[in-house]
């Protein structure tokens, strides 16, 4: 197996404890805390700071003036042991601020895999992402917020703490979310209301023509049916061919906590 080289500017400041893997490059002026375990191949551009009890997972590319692993923006956080952990293959562009965890919240941020975080984005203490998301420029989520699989959040939106995101839901530019989005849906507003599904994705996602009408079918069960969420849930289960997309949609209404955005 070939060890590549890890570059580090002369300038960049990294200590001694850090973890860099193979093939690590680190730019011009960057500091790398002690705690920092850095993936193969991973690549930190100038002016960034990684700080904290931070995990950053191969691949991953870290644009300047990013700031990873800092202390969260929380009041109660009292330099308790917490961490950010971040997947493979994230793009983290500038100005992007990712927090660690609070004793409060579990004590950690977790990131999956191959997200995209566009300039200027902000994600909260103890905030908890899937893989294969889009944040566009200028996007907040508060703390303890929980984002499934190929979501897209569009720019400058706002996001209440505890919200809950649904699987390949999508949020419209300049949205502020306050209650939780449905898997599969689009969101637009303040306060963020239902506009439909997230047809676009889910064809993009090589979803068959029966489960997108089946989608389209729990959509209207719960948007256009007038009926309590528990007789939704029943009435979904009921009439709707078992599979993954039905079985993330009813979990996701049974687990809510506060409330579906209507």
């Amino acid at each position: 197996m070939t060890v590549r080289e890890t570059i580090i500017h002369p300038s960049a400041i990294v200590d001694p404890k850090a973890e860099l893997g193979s093939g690590v490059k680190v730019g011009p002026f960057s500091v790398i805390g002690p705690d920092v375990k850095l993936g193969d191949d991973v690549i930190i551009d100038s002016h960034a700071v990684i700080m904290g009890k931070t995990s950053l997972g191969r691949e991953t590319r870290v644009y300047p003036f990013a700031s990873l692993g800092t202390d969260p923006q929380d009041l109660k956080f009292q330099g308790e042991e917490s961490e950010l952990l971040c997947g493979e293959g994230n793009t983290i562009r500038e100005y992007v601020n990712l927090s660690i965890g609070t004793e409060g919240g579990g004590g950690r941020t977790v990131i999956g895999n191959n997200n995209l975080f566009m300039v200027n984005c902000h994600v909260a203490h103890d905030c908890i992402i899937g893989s294969n998301c889009i944040f566009a420029n200028g996007m907040s989520l508060a703390g303890h917020i929980e984002v499934g699989d190929g979501v897209v959040v569009g720019g400058h939106v706002g996001v209440h703490q505890y919200v809950k995101i649904g699987t390949m839901a999508m949020l419209a530019g300049g949205s502020i979310l306050v209650q939780d989005a449905p898997p599969f849906c689009t969101l637009h507003g303040n306060h963020a209301s239902p506009m439909g599904l997230n047809l676009t994705g889910l064809r993009r996602a090589k979803k068959s023509k029966p489960l997108i009408r089946d989608i389209k079918s729990m959509y209207k069960l719960l948007y256009q049916s007038n009926l309590s969420l528990e007789k939704t849930i029943y009435n979904i289960e009921a009439e709707i061919s078992d599979s993954n997309e039905r079985g993330i949609f009813v979990n996701f209404l049974k687990t809510s906590n506060r409330g579906i955005s209507r």
